[in-house]
Parts: structure tokens; sequence; C-alpha cells
């Protein structure tokens, strides 16, 4: 298939700067797969769609100050953007300009008490990051980082939560998994009492999840790995919903991409924690998500293919090109789709 199979026109203003002012009230877009039909509803009326029995999956990742401006011995301003970490002081990271960033560079931060030593290139562009510092990393990194959103968002974010989930917890996201920041702590609890199950896996937002494809046949792009977790409790519990008839609704793509991979071809979820390249786009057949809650994706992106190889190109093309002439909000603060 090629790259402008996924391609849509977006005015930029309906690109989301800023997010809805109550979490669950920004609007919902629902598809029926089977009626092809679209519905048009509010974040908080989800619940209407939910069935006892049915199972939630969030991605309980947290996102991290990634960041971080230095400065070389030159004076020189620098960026270092952490992707992943490699070991304890060893991280993936982006540099710009990444011209300024050979293999033995040092880029100090602060006052001097967090450094780091450029260790060599990788495959994507990117660097190995060697640190140093005195103290508690983790406080040395809500002290000196930076909150990393969207290039395409432009507005200063006032509420540094409002790019968390309510139910965040692992640290290690370059990004946030958007899709779930609709939920409230309220809602939650709502969908809990009708019956429905919340579970939740680990997958930390990188490289792979954004990177864009820049192939003309998009069989040949290659995603960057990015590492999940699904524990042995969650896998049985999400494995005897599945065979009982229940739903299993993915809260995201990185939910998606987390289930996807962690399951076999009988259909069964093993618990694990392992990197995942998996790159999901029509022809693939699903071996476990029966149902998607996500927001409205780039064009040509990874994300627009995977929505795409759940529901079919031509129907999200319809569902996207609805939104647009009903002014949804796109993008990591815009408005959400259910598919199910």
């Amino acid at each position: 298939m090629l790259l402008t199979d996924f391609d849509y026109e977006l005015p930029p203003e309906l690109i989301a700067q800023v997010p809805c002012p109550q979490r669950d009230h920004s609007r919902l877009m629902v598809l029926d797969r089977e009626k092809k039909s679209i519905a048009h509803k509010h974040f908080y009326d989800i619940i209407d769609y939910l069935k006892p029995g049915d199972t939630l999956v969030f991605n309980n990742t947290r996102v991290i100050p990634a960041r971080l401006i230095g400065t070389r011995s030159t004076g020189a301003h620098i960026e270092v953007f952490l992707l992943r970490r490699r070991e304890q002081n060893d991280w993936e990271v982006l540099v710009k300009p990444g011209r300024k960033a050979r293999s033995g560079t040092i880029i100090n931060f602060g006052n001097g008490e967090l450094s780091c030593e450029i260790l060599e290139s990788t495959d994507f562009g990117g660097r190995i990051a060697r640190f140093k510092y005195d103290g508690i990393w983790e406080e040395l990194l809500d002290k000196l980082g930076q909150t990393p959103l969207p290039p395409y968002i432009h507005e200063k974010l006032q509420d540094k939560s409002r790019y968390q989930t309510v139910y965040a917890k692992e640290d290690g996201s370059a990004a946030a998994p958007t899709a779930g920041l609709h939920f409230t702590e309220d809602l939650l609890k709502k969908i809990k009492e009708k019956g429905i199950a919340l579970e939740f896996v680990t997958l930390h937002v990188g490289l792979g999840t954004f990177r864009p494809v820049n192939v003309e046949r998009i069989e040949d792009h290659v995603m960057h790995t990015e590492f999940f977790h699904v524990d042995e409790d969650t896998a049985a519990r999400i494995n005897a919903a599945k065979e009982r008839g229940g739903r299993i609704i993915a809260v995201g793509t990185t939910s998606i991409r987390t289930l996807e991979s962690a399951t076999d071809e009988s259909g069964k979820l093993i618990a694990q924690s392992a990197d995942t390249g998996i790159f999901i786009y029509p022809g693939y057949k699903f071996k476990i998500v029966d149902g998607i809650i996500t927001n409205f994706h780039l064009p040509k992106s990874t994300l627009l293919m995977l929505v795409s190889a759940f529901a079919g190109r031509e129907y999200i093309l319809n569902a996207y090109h609805e939104a647009v002439a009903q002014k949804y909000r796109f993008f990591s603060f815009g408005d959400a789709m259910c598919i199910l």
C-alpha cells in the first residue's frame, strides 16, 4: 500500500492547542464497524456503549520531563530529548542540533548537577548518552526537565497534569497515551460500577509511536522498538474475560500494540516484559482486541494505518472527513473516537 493512501486534508485550526476544560467533555465519534454508521456524542457518553462483561485495557505509563536544555563546553545551547533507558545511566536520546553531538561531547544541565556524555550514534538518527549526577535522578529530572509536548502544539501548557492520564503510574514515556486523557476518576468509577473491568498494561511511548513514515510503500517502514509489560494477573484476567465472551476494548493505540504484541497465535495473552516493534496496517489480523478508543491521528501516520487496519481504510477516512466537516478537534489534546 502507498503512503498517499493514508492522507487527508486537515485545516490547521482544527489541531487542538489546549486540552478540553473538562477531560470527559470532549467530543466523541462512535463508529459501528458492522453497520458502518457514525454517531456524534460527548466522551462521557462512552459508558452507554460499554456492556457488563467488557474489559477496558489502559496504558498506565507516565510521561517524564524528557526535554533537557543544556550547554556544551563552548556555551552553545543544545537540547537532549530522553527516549528510553538502556541501562541505569545510559539513555537513547535525540539531540538538537545533532551535528553538534559527536561521540565524546559533554553536555551540562542546570548548575552542573547533571551532565551527559554522548557515547555513540544509533541507527535511527539518535544518540546513546551516559548521564552523571549528584543526588536522585527523578528529583533532578523534575527540576531540570520540561514536559515534552508534540511539535504541533504551540500553546504553553498551564497545568502539567493535563498531559498525564489520571491513572498514570509507571515512569518512562516521552509522550502521553493521549486516548486516556479523556477519562476522569468519576467516569472510571461509573464504568466499573456498570460491570466493566478496568485492566492496566504498560508501554513506554517513544519514537516508535511517532516516527514519521518516510517511504513510499508503507510495508517498507520499520518501527523503532518500545518497551512494554503485561503482568501475570492482568493476563489471566483478560484471558478469562475473553473466554467468557467479553469484549476486550483497548484505550489508545499503545494499549492495542501491547495487547497484540503479547498475544500468541491462539489468541492467548502471555505475561511478559519485552520490546515491541509491531507495525499494524491494513491486512493485519487482530488476535485479541475487539474495540478501540482513540484520538484522531496525523495524516500518513502509523497510528492512522493501525485504526484503518481495525475498521477499514475507506470507512476510517470517511469518518475523518466527517470529523473535519463537523470541526472536531484533532491530535493529542483533541476529541476521541470509539470503534466497536
